[in-house]
């Protein structure tokens, strides 16, 4: 018999059925009642089902029924809402210091813990995939996002079957679960709707889904699912905010599963896209802002100001000391122009509006959990960030982050200027000075992306549970890391980590339960959790008992698209650190300390060996570019005969750093057509073709910059017509991403648009988008959903008033020649040299 298979053994004695014991209890109860109820020892998962218990005869009056237990939780287990925000440093919240008001998280540090020393992994979904299943993050193949994902066990973004998620955990131990807000753990390979959906949230044990699929998300128009279904609750609708959206609809849910059944715990994973890029908030929330004069006096001085209220709150000693400011990298405030600086205030300003907002939203949902009787019952944790602050909006700033991911991440601020008036609007995709970033993040430095700084895995978190915490207001400073808050949360309800879910072994919980900590007598108790990695794109760290091994910073996170480090794990400057008298790594002692810097180093690779680690990958943009699954691999001709939306960028065609050929078959109607026949992006880039008054247009929208139309001069007559739009791309193509060389990427191009085999328009495009198109919007056949490419020529959704035929794609992708690869290996190798 198999461990599970035992542990699912049960005896009949004296008309009682007794299971065997879940976190110390052991469920009692006259065996087949409707009624009745069990909680399980949770070993085997699903549990194996009970063989019937009453008597079968052959007429029911001579029968005796018999009804299985439904399983529940151990006795006094809690409800969880587990709160992750996104892209906020240690010194965003006034919780911990921060200028902006944070007065949920304020209010609940005030009835439960703040813990000071909690770590994330520098980067987004790598940090959220190590919260639900309390392994690392390269344990379950989140080396990296989604999108940069490679064919390597640590960095496929896909959660392997033998580690089940807290959301399976609690699911088949009897309680309600849900995720609302930011899904960026379902590959994007798999994020159509052709499925599979088992590595959605649905999949993943959490019964209810509403949010959005992928790093982040429009908030006034998102890409957004309930369950596995695309919704639009802003169609008509133009004030609508997906911040108070999901709010409204986490409130919903908590409320119907509580009055449905009141005896059953339910639990809420809750991530806001706020604050990551784009920052959308509300205008009454940027006004509020606005009026606090916040930021005038610049990211220096908000530095500084973070610092010393820090030192006043006792989360950083009075000797401490910053860093100095990265003037190479950030210009000081007093160097900027009165137009730069006028800007600037304002990208931060709509920033701290989007997370004021964000946690008055998380409020709501606390009110609403309150109003039903339950907070006294709910372990709430509240995660400032999954990362540090991003800085990829570059020194400058961007109207658009689609601009950054495609290598143009230094717009000048006259350009950025013409948006000034809108910015946080549904006009922007917009995000923020990097000065801002790196001030937000204090007492630390650097930021989101760094893995080997403070600044861009030390977060903070307040834990409130008013039935399980006594020491109200108290702080909590051991070392953590959010793969420690699975254990925890199994712990305190009393369930066991499974050895086996649907017939597969699992592989330990790699996580360390902190609940001892909610004991005051263990205020300052020692750490439990005492050695842990970091490791992202290159950059790599190892904490040991209080000491910190760190790669120096060889690369900026807006500096994305150079040659990558041929070798990460050696080809680096080593620093040493002693945060039990430095905490915030201001004094590199590795010169001190040789040993120690040897010693770690050979715990760091035992630790990469053990976890997914290698092989080890610095590059950034090329990754992004990278093949992988896609259920559009290795095709090169697409035909579609009937409308569709919604298919997402992951598993659609793509155009990119390629020839192609677009072919629709269309029947005009008499008195004319209009509208889309294909679109993919949306307004901050992408391409559409489309009929506008009866002609036929192509366009291209450059990331917001710029749009290269052609049209036909006459208006399509009724009847049958082929509309064509073909483009020879210059460019050597995406191979050359194989020799760390992003040259054949972005390269030239003429683009012809024909009727009926007769040429109506041609143009060159001297640049062409080298990366990646707007990842929330949708590759759409014969209307447009979410925003449109442009703005001036059309409304979505636009939808096409002619009979779409067919459609046919043919994609030409570029391949190297021998001269080719001869020329790019003896780049590559120069470089390495």
């Amino acid at each position: 018999m198999i461990a599970g298979t035992r542990a699912m053994a049960f005896v009949m004695a004296a008309g009682m059925l007794t299971l065997p014991p879940a976190g110390g209890a052991v469920a009692q109860m006259t065996p087949g009642a409707p009624g009745a109820t069990t909680t399980i020892d949770g070993r085997q998962l699903p549990p194996l089902p009970l063989p019937f218990g009453g008597t079968i005869a052959e007429q029911a009056e001579k029968s005796t029924p018999w009804w299985p237990p439904q399983v529940v939780p151990p006795k006094n287990a809690p409800n969880v809402l587990l709160i992750i925000t996104d892209d906020a440093g240690f010194g965003v919240p006034s919780t911990f210091g921060g200028v902006i008001p944070t007065s949920t998280m304020d209010a609940l540090a005030a009835e439960g813990l703040r813990f000071t020393n909690i770590h994330s992994t520098a980067l987004c979904s790598p940090t959220r995939a190590a919260l639900i299943t309390g392994r690392n993050h390269h344990s379950v193949g989140f080396g990296v996002i989604s999108e940069q994902s490679t064919g390597y066990p640590g960095y496929n973004s896909v959660i392997p079957d033998d580690k089940a998620t807290i959301g399976r955990i609690l699911l088949d131990n009897g309680y309600s679960t849900s995720w609302f807000g930011k899904d960026h753990n379902t590959p994007a390979f798999q994020a159509s709707q052709s499925g599979p959906f088992d590595l959605w949230p649905t999949g993943l044990g959490f019964e209810y889904f509403y949010g959005f699929v992928g790093g982040d998300s429009n908030q006034w128009q998102p890409n957004l699912f309930r369950n596995t279904t695309q919704i639009y609750p802003f169609d008509g609708n133009p004030e609508w905010n997906l911040v108070t959206g999901m709010a409204n609809d986490a409130i919903d849910w908590i409320t119907r599963m509580h009055q449905i059944d009141p005896g059953k715990p339910f639990f809420v994973k809750y991530a806001p896209g706020a604050t990551h890029a784009p920052h959308h908030p509300t205008k009454e929330w940027v006004e509020k802002i606005e009026a606090m004069n916040l930021f005038d006096d610049g990211y220096e001085a908000l530095r500084q100001t973070i610092f010393e209220n820090q030192k006043k709150m006792g989360l950083v000693p009075e000797d401490a000391t910053l860093t100095p400011w990265p003037a190479d990298k950030l210009k000081p405030w007093d160097q900027l122009s009165d137009d730069e600086k006028k800007l600037f205030i304002r990208q931060v300003e709509v920033f701290a509006a989007y997370a004021a907002y964000s946690d008055h939203e998380i409020g709501r949902v606390i009110d609403a959990i309150d109003a039903i009787g339950e907070l006294d019952d709910t372990l709430i944790f509240y995660i400032n960030g999954d990362n540090g602050t991003s800085a990829e909006g570059g020194p400058m700033g961007t109207p658009n982050e689609v601009a950054f991911f495609n290598g143009l991440n230094e717009l000048p601020v006259e350009t950025q200027m013409k948006w000034y008036d809108v910015w946080g609007t549904e006009a922007t995709y917009n995000h923020m000075s990097a000065g801002w970033s790196w001030a937000f993040d204090t007492p630390f430095d650097w930021f989101k992306q760094n893995a080997s700084r403070l600044g861009g895995i030390r977060q903070n978190m307040v834990v409130s549970w008013p039935n399980g915490i006594t020491d109200k207001g108290g702080k909590r400073d051991q070392f953590m890391h959010v793969i420690d808050v699975v254990p925890t949360i199994l712990e305190v309800s009393g369930i066991n980590a499974p050895l086996e879910v649907d017939g597969i072994l699992q592989h330990p919980i790699e996580g360390t339960s902190f609940a001892y900590t909610f004991d005051t007598a263990n205020a300052d108790a020692p750490s439990r959790h005492t050695t842990q990695y970091f490791e992202m794109m290159g950059q790599w760290a190892l904490y040991r008992e209080g000491w910190l091994l760190s790669t120096k910073v060889n690369r900026a996170p807006w500096e994305a698209f150079g040659a990558a480090n041929p070798d990460p794990l050696n080809n680096q400057v080593l620093e040493l650190y002693d945060l039990t008298k430095d905490m915030n790594q201001t004094t590199d002692v590795a010169a001190d300390h040789p040993d120690k810097v040897k010693e770690l180093k050979a715990l760091f690779i035992e630790e990469a060996q053990k976890y997914q680690v290698f092989p080890m990958d610095a590059s950034v943009g090329k990754r992004v570019a990278a093949p992988r699954p896609n259920i559009t691999a290795g095709r090169t001709e697409f035909v579609y005969t009937r409308p569709m939306t919604g298919l997402p960028q992951g598993d659609s065609p793509s155009l990119l750093n390629s020839s192609y050929t677009i072919t629709a078959e269309i029947d005009v109607p008499a008195g004319g057509a209009e509208g889309m026949i294909l679109t993919s992006g949306g307004r901050f880039a992408g391409y559409g073709f489309y009929l506008l008054k009866g002609k036929p247009v192509f366009t291209w929208n450059m990331l917001d910059l710029e749009r290269i139309r052609w049209e036909g001069a006459d208006a399509l007559s009724p009847g049958r017509h082929t509309v064509e739009f073909d483009f020879r791309y210059d460019g050597l193509g995406a191979e050359t991403l194989a020799y760390d060389s992003m040259s054949g990427l972005g390269k030239s191009g003429t683009g012809t648009l024909k009727v009926d085999g007769a040429v109506v328009d041609t143009k060159e495009m001297k640049n062409t988008i080298p990366m990646i198109l707007q990842w929330d919007e949708a590759f759409d056949i014969g209307s447009d959903t979410l925003t449109g490419v442009y703005d001036t020529d059309y409304k979505p959704p636009f939808p096409l008033t002619a009979t779409l035929e067919k459609l046919t794609i043919k994609v030409d992708r570029p391949k190297l020649s021998e001269a080719d690869i001869k020329k790019l290996e003896d780049a590559e190798q120069r470089a390495s040299d």
